[in-house]
């Protein structure tokens, strides 16, 4: 893998803005020498503070999700541009939680995820299945929807600033993990994708990370694969200790 890998750590609805400062201060001295990139996406409350304690850190902090109108009657929503006046790098479009639980499809998505480039954020945009599409082999099929519909209109020169992460929904919370072998077959099967879509210079160059109870255990053995450039990791970002351990194997 000649690009730098990504650690990327989603608190979900997790952590006060004391919480989190307090996470980032005790975090950066334990990863100054890391090789990956550390992303972190707090809840949207304790962004200010994340990007203040993240100063001078090699931790770039992100949001969790965003609307795809600049502004307007949405209630309880928040624009890319709101995220981009705070100092957010990145934002995570299309978890599954979204996806799943608040009903958001990839034509949504997708209109965030233009939206985002537009305002300057560098999406993460999140494609999986379920248990019951994996028993059901519609494996591919999904991911190549989701892939195509959540990327529709990207120019190939925005391409290049958005990141893929395959997260199966059914290793996510669950303590299932996708074997290595299981996640370099997805991983290499959505790198097709982005070449069949774009081209080979994309493909190469744009990260695929992976999600699903990602946790010091596996982490190594995973990055090992050609095709997974990094990780999105949810519960086991919550510890600093054990974030650190992942960001550093």
């Amino acid at each position: 893998m000649d690009k730098k890998s990504i650690v990327a750590g989603n608190w979900k609805m997790n952590k006060t803005q004391v919480e989190a400062k307090e996470f980032i201060k005790n975090l950066a001295p334990l990863i100054q020498s890391a090789r990956a990139s550390v992303y972190i996406s707090p809840s949207f409350t304790a962004l200010q503070e994340s990007i203040a304690a993240a100063n001078n850190t090699n931790i770039i902090i992100g949001a969790q999700n965003m609307h795809d109108e600049t502004d307007g009657a949405f209630t309880g929503e928040i624009s890319g541009g709101m995220l981009k006046a705070l100092g957010v790098e990145f934002v995570i479009l299309g978890h599954s939680e979204r996806r799943h639980v608040f009903q958001e499809d990839s034509i949504f998505i997708n209109r965030k995820l233009l939206r985002a480039l537009k305002d300057g954020l560098q999406p993460i945009l999140c494609i999986g299945e379920t248990q019951k599409e994996r028993e059901e082999k519609k494996t591919e099929s999904v991911l190549e929807e989701q892939f195509l519909k959540g990327i529709q209109n990207v120019s190939k020169e925005d391409a290049l600033n958005i990141i893929i992460a395959y997260e199966p929904v059914w290793a996510i919370g669950t303590g299932k993990t996708a074997t290595s072998e299981i996640a370099e077959h997805v991983h290499t099967f959505i790198r097709k994708l982005i070449v069949k879509h774009f081209d080979s210079e994309i493909s190469k160059n744009m990260h695929i990370l992976y999600g699903g109870s990602v946790k010091p255990q596996n982490v190594e053995e995973l990055m090992q694969q050609e095709n997974i450039d990094g990780v999105l990791v949810g519960g086991a970002s919550l510890d600093y200790k054990i974030f650190a351990e992942i960001i550093n194997k």
